[in-house]
C-alpha cells in the first residue's frame, strides 16, 4: 500500500531525529504547517520543497502520486468529457476494427481542425476544446484505419498524434489525469510509428507536464532529459521547431529537479533551455503543430516559477521585472502565449502575497480574470493566491477580495 504524504513526512522526520517543532524551525515554516501535513493536509510545492531540504531528501521521497480524478457532476464540461472519454477508450474486441464505410477522409481538413483545437487551447477556451475533441479524435481514428500504408498512413498517424497532444494537454490542465495519460501515450506511439521524432518528443513534453502534476518528479526529470539527449540539435543548423521542443524538454527537466530539491541539476537544465531560446532569438507562438510556444520570454517566466518553488519570492519579483520580462524586453523579444503569461502572472501575484503586498496580489488576479476567466477557475495557484490574501491580511477585506474569493470558491 502506498504511503500518504503525511506518513512520509512523519517517517523521514523521525528518521532525522526531529520533533515537529524542530522540523518547523529547520524548514522555516510554522508548526501548524508541519502538523497540518502530518494530519493528512496538503501543502504548496515550495513548502514541501522546504521540508525536503530540511530533511535532506528529495521532494519525490515525500510525495504520494495523485490518483486519477473522475469527471465530477458539477464540472461544466462534464457532458463533453464523457464523449471525449468514449473517443479515447473505444470498445476493443478480438478482431481489429475495420474502416467505416464512407468517403475518403480529408487529412488537410483534419489537420486544420487540430490547429483550431490548439489555438482554442492556448486561448483558454476550454469548453470549445472539449466540444471539438471527440469528433476530431474519431475522425483521426477513421483516417488511420482507412490508410493502410504509404505516405498517407504516416500522415494520418501524425495527424492523430497531434490531436492526441491537444487532448492530453487539455485533460492535464483540467486534472483528468487518467485520460491525459492515455492521450499523450497514444500521441507518442503514433508519432513513433510514423517515424516523426520531433512530434514524438513534443508528446514527451506534454507527458512530463502530466508527471509533474502527479508528483512523479524523478520520472519527469529523467524522461525529459533522456529525450532531450536523444534529439539534441546542432545549434548552427537547427530549425526553430527543433530548438523549441529541445528547449521545452530542458524546462521540464528543470521543473522536476527544482521541485525535487536538486538545485544544481535544475540550473544546468535551465542553462540548456536558455541556450535554445537564445538560438531562437525571439518569442515564437506559431508552433501549434507541436502544441508548444517558446522563446526567451518563456524561459525567463519559468525561471520565475523555479524561484517561487524554491521559496524565494524576492528573487521571483526581481526576475519578473528584468531582462526579457520587462516591458522593454518583451517589446524586443516578443510576447508569450496568453496561457503561459497568465500562469506567470499568478506566480508574481503569489510572490506579492508572500511579501505582504496583498493588494498587488489581488491586482494580478483581477488582471488575469479580465482576460481569461475560464482558465482562472482551473488554476490551483489562483486559489492559493486568494487563500494567502484571506489568511494573511489583517485589515478588512475589500469588496473585490470577497467577490474574488467567491468566484474561485475559496473559503475565508
Amino acid at each position: 500500500m502506498t504511503a500518504t504524504l503525511g506518513e512520509n513526512v512523519r517517517r523521514y522526520r523521525r528518521r532525522a531525529g526531529y520533533s515537529q517543532e524542530q522540523l518547523a524551525e529547520a524548514a522555516e515554516l510554522s508548526l501548524g504547517t508541519i502538523r497540518k501535513v502530518e494530519q493528512g493536509g496538503t501543502l504548496r510545492m515550495e513548502s514541501l520543497h522546504a521540508i525536503a531540504r530540511a530533511l535532506g531528501v528529495r521532494t519525490s521521497a515525500l510525495l504520494a502520486a495523485d490518483a486519477p480524478e473522475p469527471v465530477r457532476s458539477d464540472d461544466p464540461n462534464r457532458l463533453h468529457l464523457i464523449e471525449l472519454r468514449k473517443a479515447l477508450t473505444p470498445p476493443v474486441g478480438l478482431s481489429a476494427r475495420l474502416p467505416e464505410p464512407g468517403e475518403e477522409p480529408s487529412l488537410p481538413a483534419l489537420r486544420r481542425t487540430v490547429l483550431d483545437g490548439a489555438k482554442l487551447y492556448h486561448a483558454d477556451r476550454y469548453q470549445s476544446v472539449a466540444l471539438l475533441l471527440p469528433d476530431l479524435l474519431r475522425g483521426t481514428d477513421r483516417a488511420v484505419e482507412y490508410y493502410a500504408e504509404g505516405e498517407e498512413r504516416a500522415s494520418a498517424l501524425v495527424t492523430r498524434a497531434e490531436a492526441y497532444q491537444v487532448a492530453g494537454r487539455f485533460l492535464t490542465q483540467t486534472r483528468h489525469y487518467d485520460l491525459a495519460y492515455q492521450a499523450l501515450a497514444g500521441a507518442i506511439a503514433d508519432a513513433r510509428a510514423a517515424e516523426d521524432t520531433l512530434s514524438a518528443a513534443s508528446g514527451v513534453v506534454g507527458l512530463c507536464w502530466l508527471l509533474l502534476r502527479q508528483g512523479r518528479l524523478d520520472d519527469a526529470e529523467t524522461l525529459a532529459m533522456t529525450t532531450a539527449e536523444a534529439i539534441e540539435p546542432k545549434m548552427s543548423t537547427a530549425t526553430p521547431e527543433q530548438l523549441a521542443v529541445w528547449g521545452w524538454l530542458a524546462l521540464r527537466g528543470a521543473a522536476g529537479a527544482v521541485r525535487n530539491n536538486r538545485p544544481r541539476e535544475a540550473q544546468a537544465h535551465l542553462r540548456m533551455a536558455t541556450a535554445a531560446a537564445a538560438a531562437v532569438g525571439v518569442e515564437r507562438t506559431d508552433y501549434h503543430r507541436h502544441g508548444i510556444t517558446f522563446g526567451p520570454v518563456t524561459v525567463a517566466m519559468k525561471s520565475v516559477e523555479d524561484a517561487m518553488i524554491s521559496g524565494d519570492s524576492r528573487t521571483a519579483l526581481r526576475r519578473a521585472e528584468e531582462g526579457p520580462l520587462s516591458a522593454k524586453g518583451r517589446r524586443k523579444a516578443g510576447q508569450p502565449s496568453g496561457d503561459n503569461w497568465n500562469r506567470h502572472r499568478l506566480d508574481v501575484g503569489y510572490a506579492y502575497v508572500n511579501l505582504g503586498d496583498h493588494q498587488s496580489g489581488m491586482d494580478e488576479l483581477k488582471q488575469v480574470r479580465a482576460v481569461s476567466p475560464e482558465w482562472l477557475r482551473h488554476q490551483a495557484m489562483a486559489r492559493d493566491v486568494m487563500r494567502g490574501i484571506l489568511h494573511k491580511r489583517k485589515r478588512t477585506l475589500t469588496a473585490d477580495m470577497r467577490e474574488m474569493a467567491t468566484y474561485l470558491d475559496v473559503a475565508g
